[in-house]
């Protein structure tokens, strides 16, 4: 079984699916599970933010959203959200594939093992090196403009950054600003599962770009909402090429040498 998950603007993937309810130690997930087939593959699916967007990113139960996955059986997740640019190059309708992570998230709960069991896992690369490339050529496949690689930069939300924090990522280095990759990717890596994401471009962040005008939610939901097709046809590409590759990476296997 793939996993996906559902960003801002995107709530349904399966048509005909069925709902599946998961009771977690860690309480409710964002919503019912929506489990169906996509090409003969059996897809669970679940709206991050809860199908009429409730959820605000640094209130959502990422560990009862993976614990769910995990207890339904999946094993890869690619869990595309919308983003802001902080790189001219990659435009307001574009798709990245990041391959690296910077966390300035706070007080979101991080790991399922709070003791007295600690578990230390890498993650110095936080995407699975299998996903990733099949990602890529899947959002290709179905006509996209993506960037393969770059760095997400994960702010706690759900304000927008401020001049100086957008100054701040663009001249660090960082390509991409979003509000949910973390701890969500870190928590399938603890739950050894493999995970991907794909970012589309809804903006770029204020300052970044010619005009210097504030990012508005408004402006966030109607370019996902452009994009929305093109996403769910690279999904449709990218989960039977997924499902039929062998599962051979280090995150089947993140928790061997773990364990403190």
């Amino acid at each position: 079984m793939i996993g996906v998950f559902g960003g801002t603007g995107f709530y349904q993937l399966v048509a005909d699916a069925r709902e599946v309810e998961v009771d977690t130690p860690y309480g409710p997930p964002s919503d019912k599970f929506l489990v169906g087939e996509i090409e003969g593959v059996e897809v669970a699916f679940l709206p991050r933010h809860g199908r009429d967007h409730s959820i605000p990113p640094h209130q959502i139960n990422y560990r009862a959203n993976l614990w769910g996955m995990k207890e339904l059986g999946v094993k890869r997740i690619i869990g595309p959200s919308a983003a802001g640019s902080l790189a001219v190059e990659m435009e307001p309708g574009h798709l990245v594939v990041p391959d690296q992570l910077v966390d300035r998230t706070w007080g979101r709960a991080s790991t399922f093992y709070d003791g007295p069991k600690t578990v230390h896992v890498s993650y110095a690369d936080p995407y699975c090196a299998e996903l990733r490339p099949l990602a890529v050529e899947s959002c290709r496949r179905a006509g996209a403009t993506v960037h393969d690689g770059g760095t997400t930069v994960v702010i706690q939300g759900p304000r927008f950054s401020t001049r100086a924090e957008s100054r701040w990522f663009a001249d660090a280095g960082f390509q991409v600003i979003n509000m949910t990759q973390l701890p969500e990717s870190y928590l399938a890596r603890e739950q050894e599962i493999c995970y991907a994401n794909v970012s589309v471009i809804t903006d770029y962040d204020v300052g970044v770009a010619e005009g210097d005008r504030p990012v508005t939610h408004h402006q966030v939901m109607e370019l996902f909402e452009q994009t929305l097709g093109t996403l769910k046809q690279a999904l449709t590409e990218f989960i039977p090429r997924a499902a039929g590759t062998p599962r051979l990476c280090e995150c089947a296997h993140a928790l061997s040498g773990a364990v403190g």
